[in-house]
């Protein structure tokens, strides 16, 4: 299990950062003129010039599910001009990870967003100063609060740092809710929990118990307040856009295989 998690850092690092390090290496030219989405045994693919698309590290076949998904892929493919930018495809870095995770790695990306969850974001709280700690009770317990009647579920809160355990009959349900989600939708749910850093935020968005904007906006509370205090930092705020880039698309990505 060790080995996979690290798999999962590998192939599944935070947007920005990975966006950054595409930004830094020569450039492949365009090499192709036509875009387009044909059905295959298995769901979708895109095609560049008739020819099928393949992961750029292992050289795997790119299937997805859906078309809705191909055709963000395709869209972003024919939006590449003279050179081909990964840090420009969200959508096709996203899946290429999935893809070259494999199926192998379901567990491991099921029990990322577990472990997020189990020791959450949402249950550890500042203890001062009362603008941040109202801040966080306003954004956090509404969460919580709804988390918990979808699921028939309780949660233990706490102040501080100090590791608070969870009912074992929260975890069990919470695990429960993931069983049987395929590699796509968990490959962007363990995106979603790295970018927010909670496990419940991914799974109350996941189960539609929260809007896009309402977990976002829960995910930062922290780092808003700052900003309130100490103005906004140039480099931090293209991060965070960055990020945001993201976190959007691995929320359409789930929106597409919803059933």
């Amino acid at each position: 299990m060790r080995d996979q998690l690290e798999d999962i850092q590998k192939h599944l690092d935070d947007g920005y950062g990975r966006a950054q390090h595409l930004n830094t290496v020569e450039l492949p030219k365009r090499f192709y003129k036509d875009v387009g989405v044909a059905p295959v045994e298995g769901g979708f693919v895109v095609t560049l010039d008739g020819r099928q698309v393949r992961t750029p590290g292992h050289k795997i076949p790119v299937v997805v599910p859906t078309a809705a998904i191909a055709t963000a892929m395709a869209e972003e493919w024919a939006a590449q001009a003279e050179f081909i930018n990964p840090a420009t495809m969200p959508t096709v870095r996203l899946i290429n990870s999935a893809v070259e995770s494999g199926e192998t790695m379901i567990p491991a990306f099921r029990e990322e967003v577990l472990k997020f969850a189990a020791g959450d974001l949402l249950l550890y709280r500042a203890e001062a100063p009362q603008e941040l700690v109202s801040e966080q009770e306003l954004a956090w317990d509404r969460a919580l609060v709804i988390l918990a009647r979808h699921f028939g579920v309780s949660f233990q809160p706490t102040m501080g740092i100090l590791h608070q355990p969870q009912p074992q009959a929260t975890l069990d349900r919470l695990a429960q809710s993931l069983e049987g989600e395929n590699l796509f939708t968990l490959t962007a749910l363990v995106s979603i929990t790295g970018l927010t850093g909670s496990g419940l935020l991914a799974i109350a968005l996941w189960n539609k118990l929260l809007t896009p904007d309402q977990v976002w906006s829960a995910a930062h509370v922290d780092e808003d307040y700052q900003i309130t205090q100490w103005g906004q930092d140039e480099e931090a705020a293209e991060r965070r856009a960055m990020r945001r880039v993201e976190f959007d698309t691995a929320v359409t990505v789930l929106d597409a295989l919803r059933p």
